[in-house]
């Protein structure tokens, strides 16, 4: 029928004019927009990418500018230590005065300067500032710093940023430098010889420089190399040293200042050069192709506002030319939409004949399965409290009968305290046992009933073994399908302890696990073999030797018939050492609510019983 209905739709789209109609002002529309939208965006594109560079080598220049000074500043502390100091002295013997003016012209920069040192041609230390005990043979004649200035006297050479290894100022951190380090020529006892004056600036100012500057840019990026491609600053650096990525610096340093497109790692991006004077290091901005792209967002914006304003201009004409013959229809397709999402609306019935004809049929038939629906529901929903009645039914009066032959013992034998607890005991039970007609009821309840059930038991039995109950009070506020313990417990004791002489012991003990609840029966009786395990909870044919003919098959389809498949009864036992069955029955808390939820009869889903172990888990962190 749904089948039936769906083609008769297609059949009846509206056709001609309303649809030549739509066409036409959908194809002029469309067509004047895209042409003005494609010219403005090109243009703006243009604008925006040399606003973008502009931009870029601005901020480059600026940069550069400071850290020209930066450096100059660096330089200039350089000529001071060695021409007011080194010049001036004979380095044989340091005494106070050298000190003192090196300590000086430290700390009126301390704030760029991490140290300053004097070192030999052999390596060894003159004098250094700050004062700090230099580690132990650092073989600085190995180091670059050393070796550029050694090799190449006439120029002050620039390191690459590294650690700072050669003093320890007892605070046993690490500073990253670079070295600024030149040849001199020092006076020692009167005689003269080559040396290298060190002066390492702390890295963390440049970085500081750089860190301004390399902000989110859609991709846009700075970075700092020497003249052979080494990177000096990289806002990714980590990523570089881990050779997770790569940067093209060999080739811009062989660009001199300006602007030039390249293609690196398969992306097509600007670079921006500018040189650092005095040093050969490189300034470099990068713009991937991209950012001009992302930076579009708002023109693109604009054209789908175009975009949108034109649909709405055609969707106005376009409806009032075709809302007489479309509307009937559309009201009808709205209403069955509607039907279909769960709702329960009239079916429309209007416009013309066809349609009214249309919108009876698809009433008449959602009716019809409406209460084909309701017949289902109604006939699964009262057999499954048929079976469940059934089952609960299935408990014969041979333990009451026992248990009044017994109060009347004792009544006769004038034994009336025992009989009077054995009254309460058994009115108790039955209190539980009827329950107002309730299926289920709490586990507080339920344990309750088995208590009572055990004491009238042990009475019967003489007390000839020891009954245990071992269940966090945390758990007699959930739900259980009551009546589940007493035929488990009846077992153990018929099946059980009852061949043991006053040393049957049965332990009732209950606890949570992964959202369930694991209710268990454990007894130290004579057991049984795995075949009869296996036969226990599969064979509800088996006659029954004691007892009251329940058995564990009926507790384990009670259990199933409400929660699921997935619950029931676990059976394990050996033999001469004992049995313990089980019970898994899921955490729901025991509300009016989810009682009457439960009550109705019908397998619950697992979709329910999730929410009712999130309500729970919401409680108790509440």
């Amino acid at each position: 029928m749904k089948n039936k209905i769906l083609n008769y739709f297609k059949k009846t789209e509206p056709k001609g004019m309303q649809s030549i109609v739509m066409v036409t002002f959908s194809v002029i529309s469309i067509s004047i927009m895209i042409l003005l939208g494609s010219l403005m965006y090109l243009r703006f594109s243009i604008s925006y990418k040399e606003e973008i560079v502009q931009n870029t080598k601005t901020l480059l220049e600026q940069t550069g500018e400071s850290l020209e000074d930066y450096l100059i500043s660096m330089r200039q502390v350089s000529d001071t230590i060695y021409y007011n100091v080194i010049k001036d002295s004979d380095l044989s013997n340091v005494n106070r005065e050298v000190q003192n003016k090196m300590n000086l012209v430290y700390e009126s920069d301390k704030g760029n300067l991490q140290s300053i040192a004097i070192y030999n041609g052999s390596g060894s230390l003159m004098a250094a500032e700050p004062v700090a005990s230099q580690k132990r043979d650092p073989d600085v004649t190995k180091q670059e710093w050393f070796v550029q200035a050694m090799d190449e006297v006439e120029n002050m050479h620039f390191s690459t940023p590294h650690i700072q290894n050669l003093f320890d100022d007892g605070t046993h951190r690490y500073y990253w430098v670079i070295s600024l380090s030149r040849a001199i020529e020092l006076t020692l006892g009167g005689n003269s010889q080559m040396g290298v004056l060190l002066v390492d600036m702390d890295f963390s100012n440049i970085s500081r420089m750089m860190n301004q500057i390399n902000v989110s840019r859609g991709g846009q990026y700075y970075y700092l190399c020497d003249g052979n491609g080494e990177i000096i600053y990289h806002p990714c650096q980590a990523q570089l040293n881990d050779g997770i990525l790569k940067e093209n610096s060999k080739t811009a340093t062989t660009y001199k200042d300006g602007v030039y497109d390249e293609t690196f790692e398969g992306e097509r991006r600007k670079v921006i050069i500018n040189t650092i004077s005095y040093t050969g290091w490189k300034l470099v901005g990068v713009i991937p192709y991209s950012t001009f792209y992302h930076g579009m967002v708002n023109v693109r914006y604009f054209f789908c506002i175009i975009l949108l304003l034109m649909t709405m201009m055609l969707g106005v004409i376009s409806r009032t030319v075709s809302v007489r013959l479309s509307k009937p229809i559309l009201r009808l397709n709205e209403s069955v939409k509607k039907y279909e999402a769960g709702e329960k609306p009239e079916i429309y019935i209007g416009g013309s004949q066809e349609v009214r004809h249309l919108g009876n049929s698809i009433q008449k038939s959602y009716e019809q399965i409406d209460t084909l629906m309701r017949n289902i529901v109604l006939e699964q929903n009262e057999r499954r409290k048929s079976e469940m009645d059934a089952l609960q039914s299935q408990i014969n009066p041979h333990f009451l009968y026992n248990t009044l032959e017994s109060i009347t013992w004792m009544i006769e034998g004038k034994r009336n305290d025992e009989a009077v607890f054995m009254i309460s005991q058994l009115a108790k039970l039955f209190r539980i046992s009827l329950s107002k007609g309730r299926t289920v009821i709490s586990i507080k309840d339920e344990l309750q009933h088995a208590q009572s059930y055990m004491n009238i038991q042990k009475i019967r039995y003489k007390d000839t073994f020891l009954v245990t109950f071992d269940v966090d009070e945390s758990l007699y506020s959930y739900c259980t399908v009551k009546l589940i313990l007493q035929p488990i417990l009846e077992n153990a004791i018929n099946y059980g302890v009852s061949y043991m002489d006053d040393s049957g012991k049965i332990t009732i003990s209950g606890k949570r696990l992964d959202g369930n609840l694991i209710l268990s029966v454990s007894d130290n009786g004579i057991g049984m073999s795995e075949e009869e395990v296996s036969l226990l909870l599969t064979d509800s044919n088996r006659a029954p030797k004691h007892g009251s003919g329940v058995g564990l098959v009926n507790v384990n389809n009670r259990i199933r018939l409400l929660f699921g498949e997935e619950y029931g009864l676990v059976i394990e036992s050996e033999p001469d050492e004992g049995t313990t069955v089980s019970i898994c029955i899921p955490a729901i808390p025991y509300t009016e609510e989810n009682r009457k939820i439960l009550e109705k009869g019908h397998l619950l889903r697992k979709e329910e019983i999730n929410d009712m172990k999130i309500q729970d888990k919401n409680n108790e962190e509440s």
